[in-house]
Order: C-alpha cells, then structure tokens, then sequence
C-alpha cells in the first residue's frame, strides 16, 4: 500500500475511534436509580383541593410557595407570617419528598412563584427510606422545578430534630449534610438550617417546641422557625 494513504487510513481510524470514543462518554449515565411512585394514592384528593383552593379564591402573582409535609401543610398562619410577602401554602401532610416531584406542577410550577420553599424529609426516614434516598430525592425535586422555572430559588428547609424521631437523628444530620453540601455547590439552590437551632445544649430536641405527639410544631417552634426562614427571606 503506498505511504500516503496508509498514512490517511490511520489519521481517519484513529479519528473514527475518537468519535466513537466521546459518543460513548456522553451516553447519560444509567446509575442513577428512576425516581420510586408517590407513598400514597390519596395524595390526588389534596391536588384536587388546591385547585378548588385556586377557584375559589386566586394565587398570588408571583408567590413565594411553601411546600412539603405537614410541618408546612399546619403552620396556621405561614401566609401572613413575612409581612408582605405573598406566600402560599401547598404542603399536603405526610408526603415525601418524591410525592413533592411528582405533583411538581400542581403544588408549584403552575403558580410561576418567584421562590419555592419545601419542608420534606421527617416521613422519608419514618418510612425507612435511606439518607441518600431522601437527598436524590431532594435534588429531583429542585431539578424538576428548575426544568420547567429556569432560574427560580428553591430552597430547602432542614429535617427538624424531633422527639418522636430522636432515634433517627444520625439520619437526619446525614441527609441534611447531604442536601446542604449540594446545594452549596448549585447556582438558586439554598439550604435554612432549623435543625441546629432545634437541639438543646446536649445536642437533642428541643421538647418544648413541639406539640404533644413530639413531632409536630407548637407555637413557640413555628416562631423559631418563623425567625430563621425570615432571615432568609429578608424579613
């Protein structure tokens, strides 16, 4: 074979295999496990109660939503608790983080909210759902918002210390961690640290914050709350 087009044969095999070689590293990786059904079929009564909510009385333009769990669905007066900022509560009681993705677009996209703030995490663990499981789950949700709302701040609101979940609180410091250090390293993702403010000078729940069944806020637990995401928020 004469010297040059063997010469052209190798530069365009080697090229054909460097082609193939990046095609191969940009197939999206299949690790990632697919997102697990919603933890309970009754959550469609509470979206069709949000948007008889909606009919009823219209959302703010542009509000500042707050999601998640119970901790956010019995806050009695999150929607006048920053002055003037137009909030809406969308939690829907013992939901998981992964029933938030999945009803992304009727509990917040469909509002347009200038900031999404979610409070999920106690029901994951209670369930046994691992502290990594709870942190994927966390980031799909911001990443399912960010899809459709490019740009808006989501925050997340840490798992509470509890007394009735002391015995999970390695769990819960580990999903904070995990859910903090990404959103640490993400461009409109924040992370409020309540947990810390929670726990006594022993490093355990703080009872008198909440409510009899020791899971659950009182008054004085949603002031501390009201304080810390207040700051966050600028009010």
């Amino acid at each position: 074979m004469p010297l040059f087009p063997l010469r052209l044969f190798r530069t365009l095999l080697a090229a054909a295999l460097l082609w193939a070689g990046v095609a191969i590293a940009s197939v999206p990786s299949t690790d990632v496990p697919p997102l697990d059904p919603v933890s309970s079929p009754g959550w469609i009564e509470d979206m069709a109660r949000f948007a008889a909510e909606d009919a009823a009385r219209p959302p703010p333009q542009r509000p500042v939503v707050f999601t998640g769990s119970s901790s956010v669905r019995m806050w009695p007066d999150l929607e006048r608790a920053f002055g003037d900022l137009p909030v809406l509560n969308r939690g829907f009681g013992g939901s998981q983080f992964r029933d938030a993705v999945h009803y992304a677009d009727e509990i917040t996209i469909r509002y347009r909210p200038g900031r999404v703030l979610i409070y999920s995490g106690d029901n994951d663990l209670m369930s046994g759902r691992s502290p990594a499981q709870v942190a994927a789950d966390a980031r799909r949700f911001a990443e399912r918002v960010h899809r459709e709302l490019p740009g808006t701040p989501v925050a997340f609101i840490a798992i509470k210390p509890s007394p009735l979940n002391a015995h999970l609180i390695d769990d819960q410091r580990e999903a904070n961690a995990l859910i903090a250090d990404w959103a640490r390293r993400q461009p409109d993702i924040d992370y409020i640290d309540v947990f810390t403010p929670m726990l006594d000078a022993a490093g355990q729940p703080r009872g008198e914050l909440f409510l009899d069944d020791g899971l659950h806020l009182n008054a004085r637990g949603y002031a501390l709350w009201r304080q810390v995401i207040g700051a966050y928020l600028g009010r």
